[in-house]
């Protein structure tokens, strides 16, 4: 089965950087665009970045030249470098995957920025 599992959050001051992964199984990994998702508190869950399978990427305005997502296919894994983070980064961030229909998701991992 698909199994998504995300690290690499944690407590941060503002203007620090975080470099979150996403390991994945049970998908063909090159050949599926991969998302970052996070949700804030008391926000609804939004689209961070997405990567394809061709390694093209497109970020939400809000993270445009702060955060970098890439992949390395070798290890079934995906990336999101987070840096000049802000408070209002904060929130778990959930990695995706779709297949068909089907929307996958990780656990989550929680990334906190004080101010």
């Amino acid at each position: 089965q698909v199994q998504l599992a995300e690290s690499g959050g944690g407590l941060v001051q503002a203007g620090g950087s975080l470099r979150l992964s996403c390991a994945a199984s049970g998908i063909f990994f090159s050949g599926n665009a991969m998302g970052w998702y996070r949700q804030g508190p008391g926000k609804q869950r939004e689209l961070v970045c997405r990567i394809t399978r061709n390694d093209n990427t497109n970020y939400i305005d809000s993270v445009k030249g702060r955060f970098t997502i890439s992949r390395d296919n070798s290890k079934n894994t995906v990336y999101l470098q987070m840096n000049s983070l802000k408070p209002e980064d904060t929130g778990v961030y959930y990695c995706n995957v779709e297949r068909g229909v089907i929307s996958y998701w990780g656990q989550g991992t929680q990334v906190t920025v004080s101010s």
